[in-house]
């Protein structure tokens, strides 16, 4: 069976740019949380009356975070059958899950690599507000909220590939 790489951080630490990099770089699938699921998530948040940006409420939180990231692994399981998969998105949960790493391993019976993408938060603020995407607004508006519900950053508590796009 074939690696699933898995790149997680924060929202404008570099996940997407790096995952294409080590997509691109192992001749994996590339699949990234938001190009995997923004155009039915969006579709579901009109359909339900809500902001189509929305991603930080409750109320997404609730309705969406769990089937964004089943979708997200059914993709990765189909395409682990024919070559190394590398998937990105943020697991703020997760992450802190000492036993997710081998959770993981379980459930897709192959090797799983955890890269996790560090970024100090004024750098995380000027990316999101130059990539001036409608689904960082609420963050940026409510800048210090935002930093808050993910706490202070810790290195997860499992084995992992450390990588700081700070500079």
């Amino acid at each position: 069976m074939n690696t699933l790489y898995v790149i997680v951080g924060p929202p404008g630490c570099g996940k997407t740019t790096y995952g294409k990099k080590l997509s691109e770089n192992i001749k994996a699938a590339f699949l990234d949380i938001d190009t995997v699921t923004e155009i039915l998530v969006q579709a579901a948040q009109r359909y339900a009356g809500n902001d189509p940006n929305d991603r930080d409420s409750p109320q997404f939180k609730e309705a969406f975070r769990l089937p964004i990231y089943d979708t997200l692994f059914a993709i990765a399981k189909e395409n682990l059958l024919i070559m190394p998969v590398v998937v990105t998105g943020p697991f703020t949960s997760e992450l802190r899950d000492p036993d997710w790493l081998k959770q993981l391993e379980s459930h897709f019976q192959t090797n799983v690599e955890i890269h996790y993408i560090y970024c100090i938060a004024e750098e995380r603020f000027r990316r999101m507000k130059e990539r001036n995407n409608p689904r960082d607004l609420p963050k940026l508006t409510d800048w210090e909220n935002y930093i808050e519900y993910y706490g202070e950053e810790q290195r997860p508590p499992f084995p992992h590939v450390y990588i700081d796009t700070s500079s």
